[in-house]
């Protein structure tokens, strides 16, 4: 069982968004989980032999325990009855207490359509008189992570101090070359350049070196003021 779930439309969404996050929740003992949709292909550089093996060295230096891919189309994914009902038995399945999934504004349909599918499978993984295999199963919460395809100027509900993690971070995805590196331009600022400087950003925003921002649509509780950086 695990106590995180990371969901992401494509291998490398859930390394982008909250590649940091993954790497602090498995320092803290923490049991993270990461399931990709879909497959990515096809990309311009791409093949499902190559995102495979990227998927796997990327999972390797983040030291993700579990890992699957749901197997559903790329470029079409959509929140189907179907969908909806694989994605509800891996939630009873696995049975996390804590979700996450893509921000729920994006250019990108994929993406979209994942966190729809994530928030109706939510609700049907705690449905009793179901032939959904397993359990009954309610995720307490959903959190939105930022891998958008749009500029957009987001006001997070918190921002997670990566800065311990930020080399692990960048490393996972250096393993996706076939979509960051291969093709991509090598002129100043690189897309990797881009992705620090966001990071940066999101650090100075809560007086640290590097973030990631997280959003919620539901209000956040505290029991005390100490765990705030």
């Amino acid at each position: 069982m695990l106590d995180i779930l990371v969901i992401a439309p494509h291998p490398d969404d859930a390394e982008l968004g909250m590649g940091g996050a993954i790497a602090q929740f498995l320092d803290e003992g923490l049991r993270v989980g990461v399931l990709d949709l879909t497959s990515g292909e096809p990309t311009p550089h791409g093949s499902p032999e190559i995102r495979a093996r990227e998927t796997a060295a990327a999972t390797e230096i983040l030291g993700i325990p579990w890992r699957e891919n749901l197997g559903l189309p790329n470029r079409s994914l959509e929140p189907t009855l179907e969908n909806r009902a694989r994605l509800a038995a891996v939630f009873r399945q696995q049975r996390p207490r804590w979700l996450f999934a893509p921000y729920w504004i994006d250019a990108h349909p994929d993406h979209l359509a994942a966190t729809e599918l994530v928030e109706a499978a939510r609700f049907w993984a705690k449905l009793s008189k179901t032939d959904l295999p397993g359990e009954p199963h309610h995720p307490e919460r959903i959190y939105n992570y930022f891998c958008v395809h749009l500029k957009l100027a987001p006001q997070p509900a918190f921002v997670l101090d990566i800065s311990a993690h930020w080399e692990k971070k960048l490393a996972a995805i250096r393993c996706y070359e076939s979509q960051f590196i291969t093709g991509r331009s090598t002129e100043s600022p690189t897309f990797l350049d881009q992705l620090r400087d966001e990071a940066a950003y999101w650090g100075k925003s809560i007086d640290r070196p590097f973030g990631e921002p997280f959003a919620s649509r539901e209000p956040l509780g505290m029991k005390s003021l100490k765990t705030l950086v």
